[in-house]
């Protein structure tokens, strides 16, 4: 799974979504997230077809909605957001929330059947929290390769880190949101790093997440934020500067819903 991909949460216009979805293909991105909820699966699907890029080269992953969760419903919507996507398969195939029709035998167990099936290649989960991935990986028939949640230099997830990181757990995580929305440009101890490495805050905190292991999917629609965010991979942090970031002390969820499970 390629460590930067391109996230397109609100890009629910099509021509948005189309063009940059495409022109981050054309510059070299080769990860791609959307989900069925975001309402954009066709026009990221049609980007990936009018894009020179084969597609065994390419990292593609959707999610299904909430109230879809009941086993032939994860069936159905896979099946549908495939269609959508004119795709084949989906390299990565996420529960977009534990929440709704979220039953933690039946939703997995579709999604091992759809593994089975060649439809998909990896089943993730996203915004669970440690007990709730916990259980997820004891119950599941195939194993889960990723938990997608809101991480940053703001949020920086330390309890899911260590869980994760366990050699017996092996759950990659990948962080939404992880330039906080740009409220990460006025920390002043990214200032300052990004300050030392000729570098944007937001670049420094896609190259923290990547000294973290951590995949990032920051959204972007225009070619200068697409290319910024793609420049970060030219940033190499030393320990002093991850020492630094993780000795911010904040924890701001910029992504809380009502259905969150932290909130139970």
């Amino acid at each position: 799974m390629p460590m930067l991909g391109i996230g397109t949460y609100q890009m629910d216009e099509y021509d948005e979504c189309f063009e940059s979805v495409l022109t981050a293909l054309e510059m070299g991105y080769r990860h791609v997230d959307t989900a069925e909820g975001y309402e954009n699966e066709d026009a990221v699907g049609d980007a990936i077809a009018a894009a020179d890029v084969d597609r065994e080269d390419l990292f593609v992953a959707t999610k299904v909605s909430p109230e879809n969760l009941a086993y032939d419903h994860v069936i159905t919507s896979a099946e549908e957001s495939l269609e959508r996507l004119g795709l084949d398969y989906v390299d990565l195939l996420y529960v977009h929330w534990p929440a709704g029709d979220y039953d933690v035998h039946d939703t997995l167990g579709a999604f091992a059947e759809l593994r089975e099936e060649g439809l998909i290649e990896k089943i993730g989960v996203s915004n669970f929290t440690v007990e709730l991935l916990e259980e997820a990986i004891e119950v599941a028939e195939e194993p889960i390769f990723a938990n997608q949640v809101e991480m940053h230099p703001l949020l920086p997830q330390r309890k899911l880190q260590q869980f994760c990181a366990q050699e017996e757990t092996d759950v990659e995580l990948v962080a939404y949101s992880p330039i906080a929305r740009g409220d990460v440009s006025d920390v002043d101890a990214l200032r300052e790093v990004a300050e030392k490495h000729d570098a944007t805050p937001e670049q420094v905190s896609l190259a923290w997440l990547r000294e973290k292991e951590v995949t990032a999917i920051p959204k972007a629609t225009s070619r200068d934020h697409l290319r910024d965010n793609w420049l970060s991979l030219d940033v190499d942090l030393d320990d002093e500067d991850v020492e630094a970031i993780d000795d911010i002390d904040r924890e701001e969820r910029l992504v809380d819903p009502d259905v969150g499970p932290w909130n139970e």
